[in-house]
């Protein structure tokens, strides 16, 4: 019997890491969930895995504390013996993040710091402290936003950060290639979830706007991102490498 493949999503508890999960959950990988404060989103969530009769745990992580890091791949190691008896898994996903609106004049200090943390300092240094722990031939998926391509008042600081996360990934992809390591960025659109406050899902004004901004004539959905991160994951994405992959129904065309 061939060893399960083992992916660790952070902020898996809700939206996009959620779909995700149950997306890989049902390709046939095990999983290792991290959440901030929603344990119980992340214990409802262990049980759907489960009922698609996958192994998976659920770990607590900031990802905004770097410092927690070593102390956190520990953790990982250990859960890695206990629970599958191997030493190695073979999939990291950065998608964990927090939602800002703020113009670049207003922005402040602790504002820009937050974010700095969160979507490019912890995902640089939480893969930095992971890599002994994946196996050569692995993948990376980093989440970024279509708004490193387009611009809407407001996102300046957020996406600063996140085409700071699509620098890096083109680097880890060809510092990782002697491992066999491929590194991709998946680039979402404006997506229903409870980001940034539900914003795009619960502003009916917003909401239009956007649909009326899209190719393809509505907001996207969790379900339209998580295959999309699931299919690099899979064998037919293997060369798949060094890429941002929007995944925005054609937003502002």
């Amino acid at each position: 019997m061939s060893r399960p493949q083992i992916a660790l999503i952070t902020g898996a508890s809700r939206g996009l890491g959620r779909n995700t999960a149950l997306q890989l959950a049902a390709q046939g990988v095990d999983l290792i969930l991290t959440y901030r404060s929603q344990r119980q989103d992340a214990e409802s969530l262990l049980a759907e895995v489960q009922k698609l009769g996958r192994r998976a745990v659920i770990l607590p992580l900031e990802v905004g504390d770097s410092d927690s890091f070593p102390a956190f791949a520990a953790e990982v190691s250990q859960q890695l013996k206990e629970v599958w008896g191997v030493e190695r898994f073979d999939f990291l996903v950065n998608n964990a993040g927090v939602g800002a609106h703020q113009s670049i004049a207003e922005t402040t200090p602790a504002q820009f710091d937050e974010l700095m943390r969160v979507h490019l300092k912890g995902p640089f240094f939480l893969t930095q402290a992971l890599l002994p722990l994946m196996n050569d031939g692995g993948r990376i998926v980093n989440l970024s936003s279509g708004l490193t391509r387009f611009a809407l008042p407001g996102y300046g600081a957020y996406a600063a950060m996140k085409g700071g996360i699509e620098v890096l990934t083109r680097y880890l992809a060809k510092e990782l290639g002697p491992r066999g390591i491929a590194a991709n960025v998946v680039a979402p659109g404006a997506i229903e979830t409870d980001f940034g406050g539900g914003v795009v899902r619960d502003v009916a004004e917003v909401n239009q706007f956007i649909a009326g901004q899209t190719a393809l004539g509505r907001v996207g959905l969790p379900d339209d991102i998580g295959p999309v991160i699931a299919s690099l994951l899979a064998p037919a994405g293997r060369w798949i490498n060094a890429q941002r992959i929007e995944a925005s129904g054609g937003m502002f065309l």
